[in-house]
């Protein structure tokens, strides 16, 4: 029997990050982030680019920011939320790439994106990280910090500061439009079409 073997160690993110520091990320790395990103989910995604486009910038800090899908619940446990997981992002799609001109540099969710996110990250520089879906209590304790800041009225999808350590992730898309999802499935394709993957 053979002993699997280790891939490379998770690239270690500290947030907020530059551009050009996301640039040498590439899609597929393993990254563990620590730092400030913010919760924002469809709601909030509709008021800030209501924001952007009546002040020409964007609210409350967030250009050179990280946006992550999610609603934290309330605090358990000890921690300062109880569950933070994913929220699918392609629902957040239509509002990406303008939120990106205006200068939101990262952002955090699960599954694939549209071609137009992947294009704006590209134009832009940014890069999307995916986290695991279904495994919100454990993510919840690489939280150590949460502070709303905006939109209350919204409970769960309301703007919320969130600090990060050493949060596992791992990069979708990275700030060149190299998309993971698009590559493991022409990957797929290939093995299929040549028999060479073994099911």
């Amino acid at each position: 029997m053979h002993e699997a073997t280790p891939g490379p160690a998770p690239i270690e993110v500290s947030l907020p990050a530059t551009r050009e520091a996301l640039a040498g990320l590439r899609a597929g790395d393993a990254v563990l982030l620590s730092g400030p990103v913010y919760t924002a989910r469809d709601a909030t995604h509709e008021r800030l680019v209501t924001e952007v486009r009546l002040a020409g910038e964007l609210p409350f800090g967030l250009a050179g920011q990280t946006l992550f899908y999610a609603g934290p619940t309330p605090p358990a446990a000890g921690r300062p939320a109880g569950s933070v997981g994913p929220t699918t992002s392609r629902r957040m799609d239509p509002a990406t790439p303008s939120l990106l001109k205006a200068g939101i540099v990262a952002t955090i969710g699960k599954g694939a994106r549209s071609e137009e996110v992947r294009r704006a990250c590209a134009e832009y520089g940014a890069v999307y990280f995916v986290t695991v879906g279904g495994a919100a209590a454990l993510l919840a304790t690489h939280v150590t910090a949460a502070e709303p800041v905006a939109y209350p009225e919204l409970g769960t999808e309301a703007l919320v500061r969130l600090e990060l350590e050493r949060f596992p992730a791992f990069v979708a898309i990275d700030a060149r439009g190299e998309n993971l999802y698009l590559a493991a499935a022409l990957e797929w394709r290939g093995a299929a079409g040549t028999g060479g993957g073994d099911l």
